[in-house]
């Protein structure tokens, strides 16, 4: 089975914006494991709904939902997309809406410099940070910024702080974003102040909402 790799943030407009996280996070037989607003993957099988979300069909590592009278085709591995009645598929967007996983943290995929990563929320951290491997896999010459150290629970480590052409979560992109790519071992990129910076952020129990700033 296949790590989780692919949610969609369906954007639907009626009395007011709500949003929903769905992702596909593997194949189980002819079964889809569906996680939708951060939770537990669910196996689904063809014809079944899960919260709103119906499987039309499974092959390989994609199936086929039904959300809100519309079909979209999800796949493991792939970044992340945005789908919806009209609004999201571009960078337009202004809200981002997560939900906390396990252990209460907020993750959602994203997309750095336009290459797929894993997130997660953390208002500790001054800037968006990253290990070398996430960085190189992104594409960033981090090695062309201001080299520094930074302490760890393992020790001071180098360190080099430079700047994102752009970050994208759902349909919202911030751009010249502040980070820093640290040579520890890091299993997300920290979703630091100086993206978190740009928005207004509420918290309502395990739902975070961040509203961009203008």
């Amino acid at each position: 089975m296949k790590a989780a790799a692919l949610f969609v943030t369906l954007l639907t407009l009626g009395p007011m914006t709500w949003a929903q996280t769905v992702g596909l996070s593997g194949m189980l037989g002819g079964k889809a494991l569906v996680i939708v607003d951060g939770s537990a993957p669910k196996s689904v099988a063809v014809g079944e709904s899960y919260r709103g979300v119906k499987i039309v069909s499974t092959q390989g590592d994609q199936a086929v939902v039904e959300i809100a009278g519309k079909r979209h085709t999800l796949r493991v591995g792939e970044a992340p997309a945005s789908v919806g009645n009209g609004f999201g598929g571009g960078p337009g967007g202004t809200r981002v809406v997560l939900s906390a996983g396990s252990g209460g943290h907020f993750f959602t995929p994203g997309q750095i410099n336009g290459r797929a990563v894993q997130l997660v929320v953390d208002t500790g951290a001054t800037m968006v940070s990253l290990s070398i491997a996430d960085a190189e896999r992104v594409g960033l010459n981090y090695k062309t910024g201001q080299q520094g150290q930074v302490s760890t629970a393992n020790g001071v480590i180098p360190a080099w702080r430079t700047r994102l052409a752009s970050v994208r979560i759902g349909d919202v992109t911030v751009y010249d974003v502040e980070a820093l790519v640290s040579s520890g071992s890091m299993p997300y990129v920290l979703l630091g102040n100086s993206y978190l910076a740009r928005f207004q952020m509420t918290r309502n129990n395990d739902q975070m909402v961040l509203e961009k700033r203008y």
